[in-house]
């Protein structure tokens, strides 16, 4: 079948970028990469619309953003080789994140197989890649824990092969929720139960380590739900914003009772973990 290829520059990428491929998702691509500047999505040449794109992006006329978009068609012969170039391996320390069509490679601790269709590849992203440095690195044995954003459920099955006992995985995107099923499937995991929601649907279980691996935005405006179902001297981490927002994250966890205790850096992105007293 034909696709098409939409290029998308989004000033200030955060938060965007991540919006307007919710409107795209819900007008039919099937997938996104990221970039530098923006996201590149891909939707089948039957489905596509100028239109409706243009409607997807009318909060460009909000003077805080520029939205720019060109567009390609993809003949079918070329878009295997485009869907296969998107994704290349992750390898993260003594984690490797591949999709079902790269080979395998030996010699490897955790190897997850993620297949990202409308999520977010598997783990290139700063963000991702700052939290598996975190996940490879915390005691996770027998550990209950929640993974908030799930997206891809990369997070979430790697805790399982770290030895969590139970994980809740949880995203308001329809289509992360059905690919983390999808992709705990796929990895045999038997421990994660995946929810279509966000904050709200915390219930009273409570959690020894949190993963939030979210915009800023959602991050201050939810943490306060998210302290309230951790468990006292359980972990909790942050990712998903830029280093020059760390004191606003700060700020707000230290008035909820929440100790910093590390964090990591990788170009302007940074996570931080911070503990409940």
């Amino acid at each position: 079948m034909d696709y098409v290829e939409v290029t998308y520059i989004v000033a200030p990428k955060d938060p965007w970028a991540d919006i307007l491929i919710a409107q795209l998702a819900d007008i039919g691509f099937d997938s996104f990469e990221e970039t530098e500047n923006g996201f590149k999505g891909y939707i089948e040449g039957k489905l596509f619309s100028e239109d409706a794109i243009k409607e997807a992006s009318q909060f460009s006329d909000n003077p805080k953003v520029d939205i720019s978009y060109n567009v390609k068609k993809i003949d079918d012969t070329n878009w295997n080789q485009v869907w296969e170039s998107n994704f290349e391996p992750v390898h993260i320390e003594d984690c490797y994140i591949r999709a079902p069509f790269h080979e395998e490679k030996k010699g490897i601790t955790y190897e997850l197989i993620i297949e990202p269709k409308m999520s977010f590849g598997p783990g290139h992203h700063e963000t991702t890649s700052l939290m598996v440095k975190w996940l490879l690195e915390i005691d996770f044995k027998d550990k209950t824990v929640l993974d908030m954003g799930c997206g891809t459920g990369v997070l979430a099955i790697l805790a399982e092969k770290r030895g969590a006992k139970t994980l809740t995985a949880i995203d308001n995107y329809i289509y992360a929720y059905e690919n983390t099923i999808e992709n705990v499937e796929r990895n045999n995991c038997k421990n994660i139960e995946v929810i279509l929601g966000d904050a709200t649907a915390l219930g009273k279980q409570k959690f020894d380590i949190i993963i939030a691996n979210i915009t800023r935005n959602v991050l201050l405006e939810d943490m306060e739900s998210y302290s309230k179902v951790l468990n006292q001297s359980g972990l909790i981490l942050f990712s998903g914003f830029f280093s020059i927002d760390k004191s606003l994250i700060e700020d707000k966890a230290t008035s909820l009772g929440l100790e910093h205790v590390g964090e990591k850096l990788e170009k302007e992105w940074i996570s931080l973990c911070f503990k409940k007293k």
